[in-house]
């Protein structure tokens, strides 16, 4: 198997990018981004340190993130599993980049910059839900910010193709499998939608 290493090579394979998706970049919030990722409740955030990658889902019951500026997003880390694989490469690398989505619509916007951490008690207590505030929030500031090719989601038919979650793996027989059977992962999955509904917030 052949593996290209030479950027040249890999361009003149290509060739050379559309007018659109050249034009489409804007350095900070625009009126149309602005609209498209108010009404994401969903991102993407991807992170890189020294042990590798990282992606991790952010989600919320509104806008995942609030402009604090035209050039600066605010995202609450609301809980999740305690590993903070992506707060811990940020604190070492800031570079980040955040893919919004909205359901229903195939296209994407996407969002590369540099994050920063903060337990800022006034910025925390912005995003207080059902009396509980995010420990800290990332301070991203953007860098670029443009629209994604629809084409991945109208190929996976994301919004179309219904629920294809039946015979799913779940969590609990994943954890099962990791520990050779010695993890409860049928206690685990009875138990988790209770445990999330007390700990969303």
């Amino acid at each position: 198997m052949r593996f290209l290493e030479d950027v040249a090579e890999l361009e003149a394979l290509y060739g050379t990018p559309g007018e659109a998706s050249l034009v489409k970049v804007a350095r900070r919030m625009t009126p149309t981004y602005r609209a498209w990722i108010g009404r994401s409740r969903l991102c993407l955030l991807s992170t890189v340190g020294p042990e590798g990658t990282d992606c991790s889902p952010r989600g919320d019951d509104g806008p995942v993130v609030t402009e604090l500026d035209p050039g600066t997003l605010a995202l609450p880390d609301w809980r999740g599993n305690q590993r903070i694989d992506s707060l811990r490469n940020i604190v070492r690398d800031p570079r980040v980049s955040l893919t919004f989505l909205v359901p229903g619509s195939n296209n994407m916007v996407r969002v590369n910059g540099r994050a920063r951490i903060t337990d800022d008690a006034d910025l925390c207590a912005r995003f207080e839900k059902a009396g509980r505030q995010p420990r800290t929030v990332l301070v991203i500031e953007i860098g670029e910010i443009y629209s994604q090719c629809a084409r991945a989601l109208l190929r996976a038919r994301t919004w179309s193709a219904g629920d294809e979650s039946e015979g799913l793996p779940t969590v609990g027989d994943m954890l099962r499998e990791m520990t050779a059977g010695a993890f409860d992962g049928a206690t685990y999955d009875a138990e988790w939608s209770g445990r999330a509904a007390r700990t969303m917030w």
